[in-house]
């Protein structure tokens, strides 16, 4: 009597049969399953390594030594710098730090290569200071430059935001000269 009730329930919630809304339910519990396991508990220690022949471990630990492979190298500071010099460091030499320059800030975004390094959809920016075209939300190359003027408060507020996220996200390395960064103006693209 019971099963019947909950069957007719499920029937006229769903608008499915009892078995077809079963099936269902199943699916989703075995995807649930499946991609939650994909995912690796915190707590969890993580696989051991292979055993490895002892030579092949003295070349890693040589490696590891002399700095074979660090994945985001800690920010250099660059201290005062030029538009020209900050043109260096535009991604294409991966053993440079990925550099941009926002209101006379220089910024270290080499975390973010995927996004401004060579193939990334922001690499225009790199190597650049990036005010005004951040401020109007542009990629002509005609507004890679730090001259503010003709702004309007809406450009000035969107240009805040884009600031204030680079100083949350990535860490402040330098400025530009004071010949290219007198009152926020630094006129002249890159």
């Amino acid at each position: 009597m019971a099963a019947q009730g909950i069957a007719e329930a499920v029937q006229a919630y769903t608008g499915l049969s009892p078995a077809a809304a079963v099936t269902i339910l199943a699916l989703m519990l075995a995807t649930y399953l499946l991609v939650s396991s994909l995912f690796v508990a915190p707590d969890a220690a993580p696989p051991k390594p292979p055993p490895q022949r002892k030579e092949e471990e003295q070349q890693q630990q040589q490696q590891e030594e002399a700095g074979a492979f660090v994945p985001y190298p800690d920010p250099v500071q660059v201290g005062e710098i030029t538009l020209e010099q900050l043109a260096a460091y535009d991604g294409k030499d991966p053993a440079k730090p990925i550099l941009i320059a926002i209101r006379g800030q220089v910024y270290d975004v080499t975390r973010g290569r995927l996004f401004y390094g060579p193939q990334g959809p922001y690499s225009l920016f790199a190597g650049r200071d990036a005010t005004r075209a951040l401020a109007l939300m542009s990629f002509d190359p005609i507004d890679l430059t730090g001259d503010l003027d003709g702004l309007g408060p809406d450009e000035l507020e969107v240009l805040q935001d884009w600031e204030d996220k680079f100083k949350e996200r990535y860490p402040t390395v330098g400025h530009l000269a004071s010949e290219n960064a007198a009152d926020g103006n630094h006129g002249g693209a890159a």
